[in-house]
Order: structure tokens, then C-alpha cells, then sequence
């Protein structure tokens, strides 16, 4: 009997850490539904077919706002490319990007999650990380942190899947 609830026990551990282990390159990306800032309901599976950039950011993360304003000036570009960008804000209150947003002048797609079920689904390695997922769904790149310039090498990996 003890043996059984261990075995439980230890098979429940294994399946709640297997569900919150960080996404890796190779993975598929795991789905999601969200409300945009827009208050549109957004499903990652729907973006199956495309290539889709998701960020994952927050307002009191620094390098997240030197990231965001570039990530917006390269979206038309892609968007015409048939890439899809979509930013996870995981702020606690979604007004605080929605501010951010509109004093800078920034418009992408933009999931708020203050409940942190997406972020916790997909466990970042840094603040902002952005993963590159193909049309099939599966995480073909993970890029954590950014620095100026990284915005060029996202575009590359992005417009290197619209090509295949």
C-alpha cells in the first residue's frame, strides 16, 4: 500500500515539474489562450502555419524596454513576410503596459498574462526572452536576455524559416 501512494506520490512530482520545465529548442510550443490588450482572444495554435515570434516581457524589466520599441518597428516588416509577433506581458497589472505601450508609440500584439499561466507554462530563462516557433509549432530558437543589435539576429532566424 505505502509502496502505491509513493509511487503516486513520486509519478505527480514527475508530471507537475514535466509541465513547468523550461521550453527548449526541439519542443513543441505549448498552446495557450489569452486576451490580448486589444480584448481579443488569442490561441497559439490559431498562428499555426506561420512563422511566430513570442516575447515575453514586462514593464520593470529594463532590457524589455529597449527591446519592445524595436520588436515594433520590425513586426510590419515581417508581418508582410508572413511572420506573426506576439508579446506576452506578465505584469501583475495589465494597465502598466498599456501605459508603457502607448507613451512609446508601440504597436504589436500584446497577451496580457498577470495570472503568469503562460510564463509559467513556458518558464523563461531571462527577462525578455522571445522564442522562435515554425510553422509546424515547434520552438526552433530560444533567445534569452537582449542587448542592442539582438533584433537583427531575430530577424534572421525568423525570415530563415519563411524561406524553407
Amino acid at each position: 500500500m505505502h509502496r502505491a501512494i509513493i509511487s503516486t506520490l513520486l509519478l505527480s512530482l514527475f508530471v507537475s515539474a514535466a509541465a513547468r520545465a523550461e521550453v527548449k529548442s526541439g519542443q513543441p510550443a505549448p498552446d495557450f489562450d489569452g486576451q490580448t490588450l486589444a480584448h481579443q482572444p488569442l490561441k497559439l495554435s490559431s498562428l499555426r502555419g506561420k512563422v511566430v515570434l513570442l516575447d515575453f516581457w514586462a514593464t520593470w524589466c529594463e532590457p524589455c524596454k529597449k527591446e519592445l520599441p524595436l520588436l515594433s518597428k520590425l513586426a510590419p516588416k515581417l508581418k508582410a513576410r508572413g511572420v506573426e509577433v506576439v508579446a506576452v506581458n506578465i505584469d501583475d497589472d495589465p494597465r502598466n503596459a498599456e501605459s508603457f505601450l502607448r507613451q512609446k508609440g508601440i504597436a504589436l500584439t500584446v497577451v496580457a498574462d498577470a495570472a503568469k499561466k503562460i510564463v509559467g507554462r513556458w518558464e523563461p530563462p531571462k527577462m525578455p526572452s522571445s522564442y522562435v516557433i515554425d510553422p509546424t509549432g515547434t520552438v526552433r530558437a530560444v533567445n534569452g536576455g537582449f542587448e542592442p543589435g539582438d533584433e537583427a539576429k531575430l530577424e534572421a532566424q525568423l525570415l530563415d524559416l519563411v524561406k524553407k
